[in-house]
């Protein structure tokens, strides 16, 4: 599985300052890119003879928080959390917001069978599971005897 895209909503400075140390500068990988990169949740991919997993280390979120497409071979998954926290003293109202998200896209194999990809988010881990498709078995050759 290649990793194809990841993305992340911080808007416009952290984004233009990631875009400029993405390269292997001699930045990389220190200081404000590893900053910027914790936006974006840890993610480990396996393979094995029947399926792909992916997990997403995502903690803090909901289940409803997610949204994972797949079109064509392309698979999204995306994920939005806001929170609104309201402090209220004597004296003053503080209200702060807060907006999580994240958005990583991956080409899928062609041996991914896209109608069985299952998801389940348990203990701050999203886990998507897709099943292999089954090898078409090349039929072999026989020679027919003309009489």
């Amino acid at each position: 599985m290649k990793l194809l895209n990841e993305n992340k909503e911080v808007g416009f400075l952290p984004t233009l300052i990631s875009d400029l140390l993405d390269n292997d500068s001699i930045f990389s990988p220190t200081g404000l890119q590893l900053e910027l990169h914790k936006k974006l949740p840890a993610v480990n991919i396996r393979e094995s003879g029947k399926e792909f997993n992916i997990e997403f280390a995502v903690p803090g979120f909901d289940k409803k928080d997610f949204h994972i497409e797949i079109q064509n071979s392309l698979m999204t998954v995306l994920a939005k959390k806001e929170v609104e926290k309201t402090e209220e003293n004597e004296h003053f109202t503080r209200k702060e917001f807060s907006l999580n998200s994240f958005n990583r896209s991956f080409t899928l194999p062609k041996n991914v069978d896209t109608d069985k990809v299952h998801a389940e988010y348990i203990d701050g881990i999203l886990k998507v599971r897709m099943q292999k498709k089954e090898e078409e078995k090349a039929i072999p050759s026989k020679e027919i005897k003309i009489k």
